[in-house]
């Protein structure tokens, strides 16, 4: 066992055979899958928020709607990790995508009937939160198995995240404003389709799984041991948690607040869509660049990120916040990818689903703090000061990861 993860042989991975680095038969079937489950998902904040909205309903059924969706997700992401691992995470992935396109499904028909029995709709978010959680740690731990080039794969299918991320909200808002929004659904319950079967086309080897006398506790208890014997692991959590709530939760309200009474609401969205751009690249970058220390890099990397706060602070123009946009999405996609992929190549295959699990958790539980904090920092202390509190705590991120020695020295697995 590394505690400090220096340097370590391949632990997970396919067996090295000749063919594609990225682009093999499986990996291509998984691409595939990822692609339209994901545009899927990203359709169902818009379509729901829509439709209620469009139905008569008021702000708070679309808050208490969203909270179903996420809370499950939340609570339930790292028994989705012990299960991957016992059942294999291609079943588990399967399942949670005809799960999906059941409650997409359901959805339409509540739709288009019209919605007067508001629990069935939360009902149904809360089911597809618990398959979200059934499915990402599954996400995570199939891309050592579908490509020898792990972080090329990474590269791609975080390019791939950024352009759904910004076709699906654009797609569910085009077609609930033209058409009702159970089509909407419908198109995505198509797409969790598509996904189940790529997913079901994969030819991988047998998993390694957790001894089946085991129970689902043990197999937790397990995965948390794995995961707190890895200070490079830990460590960088325990950072993440403190970026989510002082940067990443905040950033999006209060730079609404700033943003959207002085330029409009397009152009604010015009500023998502530089950030989006900047992710693709950072994709790119992430399939090209092999750094040997590659948490190093992506932490240098997310030195990018204080521009766009300290931009609005500083009254810059929106060609300026737009540019900023770019290099801010570049430089976190670029980390995303480095962090990815020295996961799925320094951990071992038969606990990786179960570590990705408290990982996401790590990452995420802070983020509705942050969000909710925003609003009384603004108004106790001014939006600007908020923000300059947001760009200075991405600073001290980026010097924390650096400063931590077990984090910056981390190398490169070779091969991947």
């Amino acid at each position: 066992m590394t505690h400090s993860g220096l340097q370590q042989p391949p632990l997970y991975g396919p067996p090295a055979a000749a063919g594609p680095a990225i682009w093999s038969r499986n990996f291509r079937y998984y691409f595939t899958a990822r692609t339209a489950g994901l545009l899927g998902h990203t359709m169902l904040p818009v379509a729901v928020s829509a439709g209620l909205i469009g139905s008569g309903h008021g702000l708070g059924s679309v808050g208490l709607a969203l909270a179903c969706l996420t809370a499950p997700f939340a609570g339930l992401v790292l028994f989705g990790g012990v299960l991957s691992d016992r059942f294999t995470a291609r079943r588990m992935m399967i399942g949670a995508d005809l799960t999906n396109l059941v409650t997409r499904s359901l959805m339409a028909v509540l739709f288009f009937q019209g919605i007067d029995r508001l629990w069935q709709l939360y009902a149904l978010m809360a089911v597809a939160g618990a398959a979200a959680a059934m499915f990402q740690p599954g996400a995570a731990s199939t891309v050592p198995l579908v490509a020898r080039d792990v972080q090329g794969a990474n590269g791609v299918l975080r390019t791939s995240e950024a352009l759904t991320a910004l076709l699906g909200p654009a797609l569910a808002g085009l077609l609930a404003g033209a058409a009702a929004t159970g089509w909407v659904m419908v198109i995505a319950a198509a797409t969790y389709g598509v996904s189940a079967c790529g997913l079901s086309a994969l030819r991988l080897a047998p998993a390694t799984t957790p001894e089946q006398d085991d129970s689902l506790w043990r197999n937790l208890v397990t995965g948390w041991r794995e995961f707190r014997s890895r200070t490079w692991l830990w460590g960088t959590i325990v950072v993440w948690m403190f970026y989510t709530v002082a940067s990443t939760g905040p950033l999006l309200p209060v730079a609404a607040g700033v943003l959207v009474p002085a330029y409009g609401a397009t152009l604010f969205g015009l500023l998502s869509c530089a950030f989006a751009v900047g992710t693709v690249c950072g994709g790119l970058l992430g399939i090209r660049l092999k750094p040997p220390r590659p948490l190093a890099a992506g932490a240098v990397a997310l030195l990018a990120v204080p521009l766009y706060p300290f931009g609005i602070v500083l009254g810059w123009h929106v060609p300026a916040l737009a540019a900023a946009q770019v290099l801010v999405g570049t430089g976190a996609t670029f980390w995303g990818v480095m962090w990815a992929t020295s996961v799925q190549t320094q951990v071992p295959g038969q606990v990786l689903n179960r570590i990705h699990a408290y990982e996401v958790a790590g990452s995420v539980c802070m983020l509705p703090v942050g969000s909710a904090l925003a609003g009384p920092a603004a108004a106790s202390f001014g939006p600007n000061a908020v923000l300059a509190t947001v760009g200075a705590a991405a600073l001290l991120v980026v010097a924390a990861l650096l400063l931590s020695r077990p984090i910056r020295e981390l190398r490169r697995v070779p091969g991947t």
